[in-house]
């Protein structure tokens, strides 16, 4: 962890933070201050973040999103002394859960804040260039995925994006994940040539 951390999504209500090991996805991690607590969603290990999670507030929990995002989940919630929610599809807390993959080797839900009108995604949505993001698209679905985007977010209008993979999308955000949705099949002719570009920029 001796490297500098870097910030974003940074907003009156949270926060996120890339992992400062250098990856290619880049590894981003959110708090979120709802209900008068600070909820954890698939945070990675990273210099400074445990003190701006208490000068948010009271630590009330960690949501892990994906069976395979286990990240610092566990020792995260450990330290904080709060309970560890594992791809929770009943909901918890103040959010709501929309179920996206509920498969033996594939366990994943998305995060519904109702209130703030915040949608948080783990790997189903993502903004990574050359592998979420295809083309001039600002989220995008993840590759896996594309031939059966979750069209069950459609129904969501929020103000706000926040993934597991790169920035979130904080302007026109329910104009960007309708047309990801949209876009997902019809753009996957794309992804080979989007990849081989990702690999000679490595």
């Amino acid at each position: 962890m001796g490297r500098l951390t870097r910030f974003v999504d940074e907003l009156e209500w949270g926060f996120g933070w890339v992992s400062p090991e250098r990856r290619t996805l880049r590894i981003t991690s959110h708090a979120l201050l709802a209900d008068g607590g600070v909820w954890l969603v698939d945070p990675s290990e990273a210099e400074g973040v445990e003190e701006r999670v208490r000068a948010l507030g009271e630590p009330a929990g960690v949501i892990q999103l994906l069976d395979r995002h286990e990240r610092a989940c566990a020792s995260l919630a450990s330290r904080l002394g709060v309970q560890h929610h594992v791809v929770p599809f009943d909901g918890v807390g103040p959010f709501e859960t929309v179920p996206i993959v509920r498969r033996r080797f594939w366990r994943e839900v998305a995060l519904w804040w109702p209130e703030r009108r915040v949608l948080v995604a783990a790997d189903a949505l993502g903004t990574v260039r050359h592998y979420f993001a295809l083309a001039d698209e600002p989220l995008g679905v993840h590759p896996l995925l594309r031939l059966t985007p979750p069209r069950q977010l459609a129904r969501l209008e929020p103000l706000h994006v926040l993934v597991g993979h790169g920035k979130g999308v904080h302007e026109r955000a329910t104009e960007a994940l309708h047309e990801a949705l949209d876009a997902s099949r019809r753009r996957l002719p794309r992804l080979p040539f989007e990849l081989g570009a990702a690999a000679l920029r490595r």
